[in-house]
């Protein structure tokens, strides 16, 4: 946990802008991509600031080991994992740890509540995400790029979930922590949210806010939010169109089939 005492005097904001030129409010440039594994039901990358993270869903099938199966819904199972060069500073461990394993929990616990797994009675989804470049914030693109790869795959659910962050800064709130800030900053809060419902799926934190400061802080994540899920929906609508191009594009034309029957 970040004390008061162990702040660095790091400069990190320059009057009303922040290292990288943003404001407060303002996220790092984000882009999202469904559909960018052919082998799984659904998938989508994120890529934002210098975070890139690949998201996979496969299933729902059959429970592996049996015994596991659940006669009333599906078992949903996530995997969170760092390639071992993901790090922009230092190189990364294979294999899984304790950091990787709490935000498995973690995302279980999110899609537990948004999947409609009474559908899927007696199956397991998986949901596997893979960070293969970090800087601050790999948890919520991880889970925000989920969140797309699950409707990608078909899977009803309540709504898109998506993940941003705040933090305390020389005093001052800011949105969606860099590496830097979230290094040197006074407090970090990644949260998930889900804006249909108003839920908070997520909400940790690291550091200390006041009273005020945290109901300041959920006012700028559910804002920030909304830039995220417009994201997110633009995303999937580009891939469906995408689909729809190829299938004219493959279809013949009415004119070239009524004239080979002339012909005939």
């Amino acid at each position: 946990m970040k004390m008061a005492s162990s702040v660095s005097k790091v400069k990190l904001l320059d009057g009303n802008k922040r290292l990288d030129g943003r404001g407060f409010k303002d996220l790092r440039d984000l882009k999202i991509t469904a559909g960018v594994l052919k082998k799984a039901q659904g998938s989508a990358m994120v890529e934002w600031g210098r975070n890139k993270v690949i998201a996979g869903v496969y299933g729902p099938r059959e429970v592996f080991p049996r015994h596991r199966t659940d006669p009333y819904r599906a078992i949903i199972n996530c995997k969170y994992a760092m390639a071992p060069f993901s790090s922009l500073e230092e190189h990364g461990r294979a294999g899984p740890n304790r950091r990787a394993m709490e935000i498995g929990k973690v995302a279980k616990h999110v899609f537990e509540n948004t999947v409609f797994t009474n559908l899927f009675p007696k199956t397991m989804i998986d949901i596997s995400m893979e960070i293969l470049q970090s800087d601050g914030g790999t948890r919520i693109a991880g889970i925000t790029a989920a969140s797309v790869a699950v409707v990608d795959a078909g899977i009803p659910v309540k709504d898109l979930v998506q993940g941003v962050s705040v933090g305390k800064v020389e005093g001052k709130l800011v949105v969606d922590l860099g590496k830097t800030e979230d290094n040197f900053g006074q407090s970090d809060v990644p949260a998930i949210v889900s804006l249909r419902s108003k839920e908070i799926l997520l909400y940790q934190m690291d550091g200390m806010l006041t009273k005020d400061e945290i109901h300041e802080s959920l006012d700028l994540i559910f804002e920030a939010a909304k830039v995220v899920r417009q994201k997110q929906a633009d995303a999937l609508k580009e891939k469906y169109e995408r689909i729809e191009e190829n299938v004219a594009s493959e279809k013949p034309s009415g004119r070239s089939e009524q004239g080979e029957e002339e012909v005939m």
